[in-house]
This record gives C-alpha cells, structure tokens and sequence, in this order.
C-alpha cells in the first residue's frame, strides 16, 4: 500500500473501527481490532520488514527492521491498535483540512457540534497547517493510530534509506491498551530490545518517564428490596449507599479538579437498584506512597459503610494495574537525555512532563525493557473533539529517525 504522506496512512488507519472493550473475558476485548492487525501484518510483510509476524490469537503484530550500522543497540518502537470507546460509535469518518485557517471548525452541522479555538485553543498552534478531525459522531483515534502511523513511516523511511545508521529496530502494535491489558500477552522474546519508546502522546516535543501508580476498584453493595409502600424500617437502598461510600472519599481529588502530579479516585462507572449495586473505581498517583494512601483510603470507605450498615454490605475488590516507570528509566536515563538533544537538533521544543495516565511502556519498563513515552501530534484525546496535526507527525518521523541514528553514531 503507498500513501502519499502520513496524513493518507493516519486516515486510513483511523477509519478501520478498533475500540477495546472493558471488562470482557476475551483476548483482545474485541474482534474488530484484528482488522487493523491484519492491514499493518501485510503492510510491514510488503515493505520488506523482516521477521513479520502476527499472533492471529492475541492480535499482536511484530516486525524487525535489520541494522545497517554495527555496535548500535536495539531499540523497540511500539504503539497500540485499540481506541478508546469513551464515544460510542462504530462508524469513524476522519476528514482531512488542510492549510487550517485558525478559525471554528464545524463538525457535524446536523448535531451543531463545533471544534473551537475558543474552547481548545492548542488549535491556534495549527494555524496553516493540515489537521485531521472527527465528524463529531466518534473518537477519532490518534490516540494511538498517530503512533502506529509513526511507526510504520519510520520503517518505510528506514528500509528504503540506507543513509540514516541505525541498529535493530524492533517493531510491535498491541491490542487492549486502554483496558489496561496491552502488553498482558506481550511476547518479550520477538521483541527482545535494549531500550524502547512508546509512541503514545500528545505534542510532539512530549517524553515521559513518569506515570502514574494505577489500581482498579469493584464494590458490590447489598441493599434490601420491598414494597415502596412498606419500606420503612425495612429498605436499604443500595443506590443511596453508593452514593454515600463516595461522599466518604477527599471530594477534590478527582481529575477535573487535579492536574500534574496530583492523584484522583474516579468513579468510571456505577450501575444497580434498590437489592444492589456496582461501583467502578480508578485510583491513580504518581508518588507510590501516596498511592497506597488512596488504596488505604478506599478499603476505609468501605469499612465505615460496612460498620454503619452491618459487615457484608459492601465487598472491595481492588487490584493493581501498572507503577510509575521512573524507577526503572531514571538508571539509564541517556535514553531520554538523547531523545531531548534530537528534538533541540530539529527545532522542537523538549517537554519533559509526567503522564497523567499509563502507557505499554509502563509495564515493560519492569520486565527489564525501560521505555518511555514520546508525544505524536494529537489532541484532545478519548473524545469527539479530538484532532491530529499532519504537521507534527510528519515532524515526528523526523524525531524518531534522529532519535535512532544518534544511538548509531553513538554505538
């Protein structure tokens, strides 16, 4: 498949329906992600990448890029298939607006849904240049098709560009990122690497070594059930029980009340009747003490209901999902030391700033594979608004390349 620039292979990309789905027995969540699987298995196969493979069962694809300079180290590149289903949508129609002139951007006329700078004014950055946008109807997907279409530029440039030195180049797309599970049947020896970079964020010039310490929690609450009409002294309204469980957690550490480093409780999703109900629950901190703080606080929450209401009423389940990486990159932080000097090299600003969420990379960085997190050109993320620069991508193809060949040149 030829693409007449990163823009075209974003859009197609992005137009193929891959959103994961929580809380499913299955690997991965959802069929439709191996239809992405399966175009990026035939693409890197056609542009003569070596050792192509695709776990038709896990939905992962993999691919090697052999080195042309001796000495350097293996790097791993690595992005994510699935999308986010914060908007429910199967159909995703990306349009593309080239020469972007600064102003309201209309994107579904019939539901009078507006992309403005007014709102989102990252926009104002992207005046001239070429975006992409949604119809308002469905996520768009840069997150993490920005990456993927990334990668697979980079290794089109590098397979037919012996002028750019670089090492082994180690190729993966995962499924199920954002359920958490995007690298639960990673296979570590395909894509055996020194050190990796996910590309999985927002401006290009972002790397990230930080993220946060993240767990899930379920609460089941009983409540008692009877006729309206004879309830007193004998109903217990699990709903309302819910409710006050909440009221038990620090009302300001939430996510639209917090930014940088500052962690949250965020009911996700609750669900129930009088006889019962479920509460889902994220904790997220970046400072691992004050991570178990908030576990703390939680499994406290549901003591006092419990202690209120009688033992029983409400049952916790809680479990860990990822760490905060840094641990594991500070030791060899040349790997982000010489992603900054690229980006000042090509006139791109270094943002050094934690996560505000997790990454694959996240959780390899513990099985002995430090990788952090590089920026992609999109915004606005998990949501109808959400756009990409054609521009940044194109620019961070151009990181990348520069990031591998100073290793090279470094061996």
């Amino acid at each position: 498949m030829k693409y007449k620039d990163i823009g075209e292979r974003f859009i197609r990309y992005a137009g193929i329906f891959t959103q994961s789905e929580d809380g499913a027995d299955t690997t991965p969540s959802s069929d439709v992600q191996r239809d992405l699987a399966e175009v990026l298995y035939e693409e890197l196969k056609e542009m003569g990448a070596e050792n192509v493979f695709y776990d038709k069962e896990r939905c992962y694809v993999y691919g090697t890029i052999p080195a042309n300079h001796e000495g350097a180290p293996v790097i791993g590149l690595m992005a994510h298939m699935d999308t986010s289903n914060a908007v429910r949508s199967t159909a995703v129609n990306p349009r593309r607006i080239n020469d972007y002139d600064g102003g309201d951007i209309v994107l579904s006329e019939d539901l009078s849904i507006v992309l403005s700078p007014s709102e989102y004014p990252s926009l104002l950055r992207q005046k001239g240049c070429d975006i992409v946008v949604t119809d308002g109807t469905s996520v768009l997907g840069g997150d993490d098709k920005a990456g993927v279409a990334a990668i697979m530029e980079v290794a089109d440039l590098l397979l037919k560009d012996p002028s750019v030195r670089h090492g082994e180049i180690k190729i993966c797309f995962t499924p199920d990122e954002e359920v958490g599970n995007g690298v639960m049947n990673l296979d570590y020896d395909r894509f055996r690497c020194d050190f990796g970079y996910t590309i999985d964020g927002g401006t290009v010039g972002e790397i990230s070594y930080e993220n946060f310490n993240a767990a899930g929690a379920r609460i089941n609450i009983k409540g008692v059930s009877c006729h309206p009409g004879e309830g007193k002294g004998i109903m217990v309204n699990a709903i309302l029980l819910a409710g006050e469980l909440n009221s038990y957690l620090p009302q300001d550490d939430v996510p639209e009340k917090t930014e940088g480093y500052e962690g949250f409780f965020l009911l996700m999703g609750m669900n129930g009747s009088v006889d019962n109900a479920e509460m889902d629950y994220i904790i997220r901190d970046h400072d691992r003490e004050m991570f178990l703080k908030r576990k703390e606080m939680m499994e406290k929450a549901v003591e006092r209901l419990n202690e209120k209401y009688g033992a029983g009423t409400a049952e916790l389940f809680m479990k860990d999902s990822y760490y905060n990486m840094r641990e594991k990159v500070e030791p060899c932080r040349q790997i982000v030391d010489k992603a900054v000097e690229a980006m000042e090299e090509l006139g791109i600003k270094p943002i050094v700033e934690p996560i505000r969420g997790g990454t694959d990379g996240c959780q390899i960085s513990f099985k002995g594979i430090p990788c952090p997190n590089l920026g992609t050109g999109g915004y606005n993320f998990h949501g109808r608004y959400e756009y990409v620069s054609i521009n940044e991508m194109k620019k961070n193809v151009e990181l990348i390349c520069r990031i591998i060949n100073k290793f090279a040149e470094q061996g």
